[in-house]
């Protein structure tokens, strides 16, 4: 795996062993409960955390919570320019 996809891994990982925020865990078991591997389900949602990397980046602004979870809600659809 490449190590940016990695730290996205990483990231989603933490967030589940954490619990914070408590909506991955719910996408988590959402995605499965469709079908999907546990492994697919958490690549799904480390691209949602990309793409909200991406763009606090590129707008220079703060992580945006409400962002993250809109983009989660939407899975398995990705997010656009995913």
């Amino acid at each position: 795996m490449n190590p940016l996809k990695q730290q996205f891994s990483e990231i989603v990982q933490r967030q589940l062993a954490d619990n914070d925020p408590p909506f991955v865990r719910t996408t988590l078991d959402r995605l499965k409960g469709l079908g999907y591997s546990e492994e697919m389900a958490t690549h799904l949602i480390s691209v949602c955390v990309a793409q909200e990397v991406y763009a606090v980046i590129s707008e220079n602004a703060p992580f945006n919570i409400e962002r993250y979870q809109k983009m989660l809600d939407q899975l398995p659809d990705l997010p656009p320019d995913s």
